[in-house]
């Protein structure tokens, strides 16, 4: 998928190590594919892998008892997924899907361990990921405590933008996924969405829509309190 032009200092919630630390870690990892579509471990699941994404695009999902899921972020190329896990040992945090086709490289927890202790600078980037993990969830927590489904709404669609729109800017989504994004309910974001489109602000179609004033979004997504 294109990104726009937009790099990683643009993109905090993109949480990666180092190109060279990621290299460095999965040197020798043969290469697994994997269809659109398939898991790579369901929440609960005992962990005892981590993978690295090579091409493709990895949702990360969270799901109440009674089935409620919540989308946490998602991850593209270079990015790590399942380090939680590998790293503590404990079952998984979350359920990972393929949302496109992908190519992943991964590492047992064991082996994990052996190159980090080999390789003193992985342990130093596995910690500085853990810690960018650490300020996203905290973001995440100010977001829905002081902002309202208006502003969080234009702040996920300018970071989907920068990391999912193809060449003509367009963001392969669906209302029903938007909600899912924000724990929100899709008739508020429909409503919001058909307002913005009104507006002028973002043109949609089906599975998917397109940011067309950016500036107006970004406004949005600065205020405070617009429930």
């Amino acid at each position: 998928m294109a990104t726009n032009g937009a790099d990683d200092r643009n993109l905090p919630r993109l949480a990666r190590i180092d190109p060279r630390q990621f290299d460095l870690l999965f040197a020798g990892c043969k290469l697994e594919r994997y269809a659109a579509g398939q898991h790579l471990f369901v929440q609960e699941d005992a962990s005892d892998r981590i993978y690295g994404v090579m091409s493709g695009t990895v949702e990360i999902s969270i799901y109440s008892p009674g089935g409620q899921k919540l989308v946490a972020n998602i991850e593209l190329s270079r990015s790590l997924v399942g380090e939680i896990g590998a790293l503590d040992g404990r079952p998984r945090t979350a359920t990972a899907i393929c949302l496109t086709a992908c190519e992943l490289v991964s590492l047992s927890r064991t082996q994990l361990f052996d190159r980090m202790e080999k390789n003193p600078p992985l342990a130093r980037a596995m910690i500085e990921l853990l810690c960018a993990r650490l300020r996203w969830v905290s973001g995440e927590l100010g977001d829905q405590a002081f902002f309202g489904i208006e502003a969080r709404l234009a702040k996920r669609l300018v970071f989907l933008s920068g990391v999912m729109a193809d060449s003509a800017g367009w963001i392969p989504i669906s209302q029903s996924e938007l909600g899912e994004f924000l724990g929100a309910t899709r008739e508020s974001v429909n409503k919001t969405l058909n307002d913005w489109r009104n507006r002028q602000m973002i043109a949609i179609k089906r599975g998917g829509l397109r940011i067309t004033n950016l500036a107006a979004l970004n406004h949005i997504a600065e205020s405070q309190d617009d429930d």
